[in-house]
């Protein structure tokens, strides 16, 4: 089976014989896949009413555990953005009703982002769609499959999530 990788790699083989082309065959379908998954995660999110950004602020406190808490600090750590992005992000989620903040009890000037019980159904609805999104994503490949193409990525993503800064 062909896909659009195939032809862009053979058009570059046929123009530039000189260049290895290699890396195009795995980061190309890796970028052609990032945007499909793309798309199917503002439909999943679109579907409970929200956007991506509301997604991974809304998960990374569901998945903190009871009571459903973090600083903004740890918030920024889970979700890549800088701190002006965050405190927009958690006054937007807060006017929606799906987010409070409250005092830090270890930090006396801190402040801690809280899930509530509607923003925790949004959180959990909005996963469950997701994953059935993704789930016919990966229709094509058998566990061992996913399990194999799992741990490749693994391998290619693990220093970028590992390195300080």
């Amino acid at each position: 089976m062909e896909d659009e990788v195939d032809r862009l790699v053979a058009a570059w083989r046929r123009e530039r014989p000189d260049l290895d082309v290699e890396p195009l065959e795995v980061l190309s379908r890796v970028s052609r896949l990032a945007r499909h998954l793309d798309r199917a995660r503002r439909l999943a999110f679109s579907e409970v009413g929200l956007e991506p950004w509301e997604f991974d602020v809304l998960t990374a406190l569901r998945r903190a555990g009871h009571p459903y808490q973090l600083s903004p600090g740890q918030l920024l750590t889970q979700t890549l953005v800088t701190s002006g992005t965050m405190t927009n992000r958690i006054d937007r989620l807060a006017k929606k009703g799906l987010v409070e903040r409250g005092p830090d009890p270890s930090d006396r000037r801190g402040v801690l982002v809280r899930l509530t019980a509607e923003g925790r159904d949004k959180a959990d609805e909005s996963l469950a769609g997701l994953l059935a999104h993704e789930r016919s994503l990966l229709a094509e490949l058998s566990r061992h499959q996913r399990g194999e193409l799992a741990t490749l990525l693994r391998r290619l993503t693990a220093p970028f999530d590992n390195t300080p800064g």
